[in-house]
This record gives structure tokens, sequence and C-alpha cells, in this order.
């Protein structure tokens, strides 16, 4: 089976990327090939990286509270620059207030992950949300 490509992304002004650097090690150690972007990435700059690093998943790690505006940007800028954001499995991490899980999940999120999140629980639903997606692209 074909490594699973993961991007991590910090959208925003959001200057804290402790948490993204600590699952990209783990994912990295449970064999996931891992691009992390850095910090203060705008909706394009992520979209695009989405795009040219032809990943399986997105992963937007995002504390500073303007997950709904940001998120939905980078899946509109997705499928502008030709992508289809339905092929790749999209996540989301952080202090996402649980009255905004489901505008999140409507707009295209496959998962949000809040702060106290097993990683075993994140790697797993990875691998079988791109197992499934490969699937069903096949």
């Amino acid at each position: 089976m074909e490594k699973i490509r993961v991007l991590i992304a910090k959208l925003g002004l959001d200057g804290h990327d402790r948490g993204a650097k600590i699952i990209a090690r783990f994912l990295r150690d449970a064999g996931f090939e891992v691009i992390y972007t850095g910090l203060h990435r705008t909706p394009q700059e992520v979209a695009r990286a989405v795009i040219d690093e032809d990943v399986d998943v997105l992963g937007i790690s995002i504390l500073s509270g303007a997950h709904i505006p940001l998120v939905p940007r980078v899946l509109d800028f997705i499928t502008q620059y030709g992508g289809d954001p339905n092929e790749i499995v999209v996540v989301v991490g952080g202090t996402i207030p649980t009255e905004d899980i489901p505008k999140l999940k409507a707009c295209g999120v496959d998962a949000v992950f809040i702060p106290g999140t097993p990683i075993s629980e994140i790697i797993k639903f990875i691998k079988q949300k791109v197992a499934e997606k490969r699937r069903d692209n096949l």
C-alpha cells in the first residue's frame, strides 16, 4: 500500500504550532509522509500546497478561533486550483467549540479532533478514511 501523504497547516495569525509539530511527528512515526507548511499560512497557500504536494490528507491546526471563516476558504481554493476536496481527507484540530463541529463538517471536514484526543484515534481514523477514499476513487 502507498504511503499516506499528510499536509499539516497552520492558518492565519495563529502562532502556536507546538501541537501541530507533535502531531506531525507522531504521524511520521506511524509511517505517514508528513509535510508541514509552517506558521501564518493563507487559505490560498494551503490550498496550493495541497494540490502541489498531491496529499491524501489535509490536517489544519487552528487555535485562533478563526476556523469558521478560514477552513471553508481553503476548501474553496482547492476547488479553484483544480483539485477536489472530496478526494482528500480533511481533518481539523485545535480549540474548536463543540457547537462549531457540525458547521465544519457541513463544509467538507471529515473529522474534528479537540485537545486530548488520543493520537491512536487520529491515526486509526486517517488510515480508515484514506482507505475508503482510495477505494472510492478507483
